[in-house]
């Protein structure tokens, strides 16, 4: 398999994977002021078709696109990740549920 990741091709262009990190959180924090507020986990953190885990599989894919078409650049996963979890810290449009699965 071919090495494909822009990070692992050019390490040492820092400036360009940093820019396009910062652009991939602003995109993803677009990408939430599109939907209304949305439960962080709830009774069950590992069921694939609740909202957030929904939500999480869409905006991986179009954010490689994305940055296909503006950046001519492949984000390994593990940026797609990063930039994705930082802007849900970063938004106010995730409701956190308590521990124990109650809602408040």
């Amino acid at each position: 398999m071919a090495i494909r990741y822009d990070l692992w091709l050019d390490p040492e262009n820092v400036a360009r994977h940093h820019a396009v990190e910062a652009d991939l959180e602003r995109y993803f924090m677009e990408r939430f002021a599109d939907y209304p507020h949305i439960r962080l986990f709830g009774e069950d953190p590992y069921d694939y078709d609740a909202p957030f885990n929904r939500l999480y599989d869409v905006l991986m894919a179009r954010a490689v696109d994305y940055c296909d078409r503006y950046w001519r650049y492949v984000p390994t996963p593990e940026q797609l990740n990063r930039t994705f979890f930082r802007a849900v810290g970063r938004s106010n449009k995730f409701i956190r549920d308590n521990d124990d699965g109650d809602p408040p």
